[in-house]
Order: structure tokens, then C-alpha cells, then sequence
């Protein structure tokens, strides 16, 4: 008999791409910028994370604008989401409909030498990034403006040798890094520590977050 390996503490993540992303992130890239140089009105008047020199943090009323543009991408990020939690949990028809999203969503605009530190989102259970302008990345900096996700396994590397300094995908130590794509969502729960790398190149990095937590629509 040969040994069975298996998973036993995963963490599921969920990728998706807009099957339409070039003409909705040019509207998206349009609007943004346009709302952050509107300057305080749309920004963030109580950040949770110390803000960085070159980034913009948007308030957490976005899913809130009528405009198209943003109602598409709510559409595509509500569907894919319920996609996942309805897999993942094993609910049906009956049980999906019950739901009652509760939510934060707002968007960053991230210029040279912007980046974001290492934290989680309490109290909310699922966590998203969609990808609107990854800008570009200057070849001295192949890291620059990546979303990097931290092993949530804080003791797997407390001892090396060679019975586990090469384990492979899913068992691996050390972080995950993405280098967001346009039209690129990415879910994870909440509760995973992700940071963004120093964005480096001469243009915008532009994305848009959101926080979900979940009730009853049942009196």
C-alpha cells in the first residue's frame, strides 16, 4: 500500500477573469481618476492602515456609484463571489438565495514608491482585489506593485533540513506572490495577511478591494 497524502488545512482562493475588461477598465480607469482628483470628497477620511506616500484610498461607498461601469464590475464581483462561497460550503439554490451580502468596497491608486503593508480584514469573511491597471514594470524592479500573500502556517519552517526544505504547491513555506493581470480577480478569505510590494513604474496601479460579510435576508 502506498502512502495517501492529502490537504488537511487549505486555504481556498479564487481567481476569475472579465471576459470584457479592456472596455470596462478603460470606463473604470477613466472614472477613478477622475474621482481622486476630486481630492478629499472620495478619499478615505479614516484609513485603518497608515496611508503611504502615492497611494489613494478611496472611501468604502464604491458598489454604492450608479454609474455602469461600476454596477458591472459589482455584478461580476458579486457572481463569482457566490460562485465560490456556494462551492465551497456546499450550498444550493435555496440556501444561496437567503444570503444577504453585507459589504466594504473602495479602490486604490498607487504611484511610484506607493505600497500597502502587511494586514488582514477583521470581522468580514471573504476579501477580494480586481485588477484595473496593474501599470508597468520596470525591469530593475520585477517585484514592483505585486500582491503578495502570506503562509498562514507560522510554524511550518521553524525547522529545516531536506525532508522539507522543497515541499512543493499546496504544502510549500514562504509567501504566494501575484502579479495582478487586467480584468484579474482574485478572493481569499479575510483573514489571510497580504501586503503590495513598492510599485515602481511611472504610471498608475490601479485597483479595486472589497470586505464581505454575510446575514439572514429570514426576519
Amino acid at each position: 500500500m502506498t502512502v495517501e497524502i492529502y490537504p488537511a488545512f487549505s486555504v481556498p482562493f479564487g481567481q476569475r477573469r472579465h471576459p470584457n475588461a479592456e472596455a470596462l477598465n478603460g470606463e473604470l480607469k477613466q472614472l477613478l481618476l477622475a474621482r481622486e482628483a476630486e481630492g478629499t470628497r472620495y478619499a478615505n477620511p479614516h484609513p485603518s492602515l497608515k496611508q503611504q506616500r502615492g497611494v489613494f484610498e478611496s472611501d468604502f461607498e464604491l458598489f454604492s456609484w450608479p454609474e455602469a461601469c461600476v454596477q458591472e464590475l459589482k455584478r461580476f464581483c458579486w457572481e463569482s463571489l457566490g460562485q465560490a462561497i456556494a462551492e465551497l460550503n456546499g450550498y444550493g439554490a435555496r440556501e444561496m438565495a437567503a444570503l444577504q451580502i453585507y459589504s466594504h468596497t473602495w479602490y486604490h491608486v498607487t504611484r511610484k514608491g506607493g505600497f500597502t503593508i502587511l494586514h488582514t480584514h477583521p470581522m468580514a469573511s471573504w476579501s477580494g482585489v480586481y485588477c484595473v491597471d496593474p501599470g508597468t514594470t520596470p525591469e530593475d524592479y520585477p517585484e514592483s506593485g505585486v500582491l503578495r500573500f502570506h503562509n498562514p502556517h507560522h510554524y511550518s519552517n521553524y525547522f529545516m533540513d531536506a525532508g522539507n526544505a522543497k515541499l512543493r504547491a499546496p504544502y510549500h513555506h514562504g509567501t504566494w506572490s501575484i502579479r495582478l493581470q487586467p480584468g484579474q480577480l482574485v478572493l481569499f478569505p479575510s483573514w489571510v495577511q497580504h501586503e503590495v510590494l513598492p510599485f515602481h513604474g511611472d504610471d498608475e496601479r490601479i485597483t479595486v478591494a472589497f470586505n464581505c460579510w454575510f446575514g439572514s435576508k429570514d426576519p
